[in-house]
């Protein structure tokens, strides 16, 4: 049985880390063996939102999307989910790149959570200052 040949890419957001593999097909995305519509409870918002790499460079019916997501909540896992995807388009189509690099797919966002400081109610709250 041959293996079929697929791209790979890794997107991370926050504390979520999402594979993305791209292999010929017609369309079907799968996250974490369910479908993409079950695995985000429908929610039509981040549906469009993962296929927007593909839509970006025209090929939404082209590939099938197969997604390992781990870690972080819903909204983080869909932005490491889009910027897997975004990566592994250009790794069998460099000449893709552009147009997803212009619409910002390809670039992490480094915004974490803060820890929180000793002394302090959280990363930044403090106790109310009374002056009496």
């Amino acid at each position: 049985m041959a293996v079929a040949k697929y791209d790979y890419g890794l997107g991370r957001r926050k504390s979520a880390t999402a594979r993305a593999r791209l292999v010929k097909g017609k369309g079907d995305i799968t996250i974490n063996g369910k479908t993409a519509a079950d695995y985000l409870d429908g929610n039509k918002t981040y549906l469009a939102e993962i296929t927007d790499p593909l839509a970006i460079v025209g090929k939404q019916k082209e590939f099938d999307v197969s997604i390992l997501v781990k870690g972080g909540g819903l909204s983080g896992q869909v932005d490491a989910i889009k910027m897997a995807i975004a990566k592994a388009i250009t790794v069998g189509a460099p000449d893709l790149r552009s147009p997803l690099k212009k619409a910002e797919l390809l670039r992490r966002d480094p915004r974490e959570k803060e820890r929180k400081k000793y002394g302090l109610r959280s990363a930044r709250k403090r106790e109310q200052y009374s002056k009496r």
